[in-house]
């Protein structure tokens, strides 16, 4: 599995499957092939919705956004 952390915090947002990796990492921005960190806003999230993410992924993105509406996540295996 896969572990998201909050990037600020280090607090761990939730697990994903290595298919819901693959689906973030062609669908967010990186800069370069090492990169392990996204930016997410609300606007964002609704995009993913549009390019057919699964319903699980969007609730734990969703949770995880902040007061502000945007969060930034660093992923992990565990």
């Amino acid at each position: 599995m896969i572990q998201l952390y909050n990037k600020e915090t280090g607090a761990l947002i939730g697990q994903i499957s290595e298919a819901q990796l693959a689906f973030l990492t062609s669908n967010l921005e990186e800069e370069d092939v090492d990169d392990v960190d996204y930016y997410l806003n609300e606007a964002m999230i609704d995009l993913l919705v549009e390019d057919g993410a699964d319903a699980a992924l969007i609730s734990l993105l969703r949770q995880a956004i902040d007061e502000t509406g945007e969060v930034e996540f660093y992923w992990q295996r565990a």
